[in-house]
């Protein structure tokens, strides 16, 4: 059976872009009637999407302490972290299987004096 992958809808934009984007949204905030009129008119001159840069200035706002969420390498380590629980559980499950075959071996053998 064929699978398919599916591609994304977006074109990837290099990190020196989105922090020139968010950079430009944040001097030119003020001179907008509302942070979605900045979104709108910013991303529509820079040719990305009103809500990739809502998304990027969020993250800058949260990396530099200015919002409560998670920061990038807060995210990263709980990423890393989630990773080695599975890891771990996976481990664990083998050793339980393999611990419960041995044991089941165990009582299978014939008694000997």
């Amino acid at each position: 059976m064929e699978q398919t992958q599916k591609k994304k809808a977006s074109k990837p934009y290099s990190p020196e872009f989105r922090e020139r984007t968010v950079r430009l949204l944040m001097e030119h905030r003020d001179e907008y009637q509302s942070e979605a009129a900045a979104l709108t008119a910013i991303a529509g001159k820079l040719g990305c999407s009103p809500d990739s840069l809502r998304v990027w200035a969020r993250q800058v706002q949260r990396d530099g302490g200015e919002r409560p969420e998670p920061t990038s390498a807060e995210k990263a380590r709980i990423k890393e972290l989630e990773r080695e629980n599975r890891e771990l559980r996976q481990a664990n499950e083998i050793l339980r299987k393999a611990s419960a075959y041995f044991a089941q071996a165990e009582l299978n053998r014939p008694f000997r004096k």
